[in-house]
């Protein structure tokens, strides 16, 4: 129905995820201004690090795009409206997905994919088959651990009713923060995102293996192979959390 929605005015929709594209490219615009004064930063140079970008924002484009709408959970339960979805034979996970779906947000894994194409073009690197086939499954394992982390952000609205800008600061900040190499962050932080809450499995460790860079943690050699495996244990934590806050759900009585 979104679709539709969307599609009925093309040329509209042409405009906006253009619109989209560009303003999700000013991040790595960024990052050219950046390269424009230095030769590498902490040791990465550009396409490395235009690698970890295509890889972060490309996964991340994924959820959004699927998932996105997880925000909208919040307002629906204190209006009441989320009432309905429960009388549908329909999963309520899939509904709330769906709901107020933007096909625009195509434009960001559009450019993330484009930045991410180029990176492994310019990039020095011996290519190998596990290499290349750990490139896919990368990227999918990150879409599902982001695809994660927004819907155990929908279930703790449950609990706060109020919480998107909660999720957002682990969504959107988190993209933001793997686009740039772990040796820049502190080892406390580079420990968080890779023990507690597992982004690096997004890029940080398949990428450090795929250009021949050593982790900072030195971690064991059969984790750069373990993105897909942290991906089913964060999806299984999130579903859990989905499935406990909806059982706690009792209604606004409106």
């Amino acid at each position: 129905m979104w679709i539709r929605s969307t599609m009925t005015y093309r040329a509209s929709f042409a405009v906006t995820v253009l619109g989209n594209l560009l303003l999700t490219g000013l991040d790595f615009v960024t990052i050219l201004l950046m390269f424009s004064r230095v030769d590498s930063l902490a040791g990465w140079t550009l396409p490395e690090i235009a690698f970890l970008y295509g890889l972060s924002v490309t996964s991340f484009g994924i959820a959004d795009l699927l998932l996105g709408s997880m925000d909208v959970l919040g307002g629906r339960m204190r209006d009441g409206s989320f009432d309905t979805l429960l009388v549908r034979p329909v999963p309520v996970l899939a509904q709330v997905g769906a709901d107020h779906f933007a096909l625009r947000r195509l434009g960001r894994v559009t450019q993330g994919a484009v930045v991410l194409g180029w990176a492994l073009v310019a990039v020095d690197v011996d290519w190998t088959a596990s290499k290349a086939l750990l490139v896919p499954v990368t990227l999918v394992s990150g879409a599902v651990i982001f695809g994660a982390l927004f819907v155990a952000g929908a279930a703790f609205q449950f609990l706060a009713q109020d919480a998107a800008e909660v999720q957002n600061a682990f969504t959107y900040g988190g993209t933001t923060l793997l686009q740039y190499p772990p040796t820049v962050f502190g080892r406390d932080l580079v420990r968080g995102v890779t023990f507690v809450l597992p982004l690096a499995f997004v890029n940080w460790v398949p990428a450090s293996h795929v250009l021949g860079r050593p982790y900072p943690l030195g971690l064991p050699d059969w984790a750069v192979f373990g993105s897909p495996l942290v991906a089913a244990g964060c999806a299984a934590l999130a579903g859990a959390a989905w499935r406990a806050g909806l059982r706690s759900y009792r209604s606004t009585g409106s």
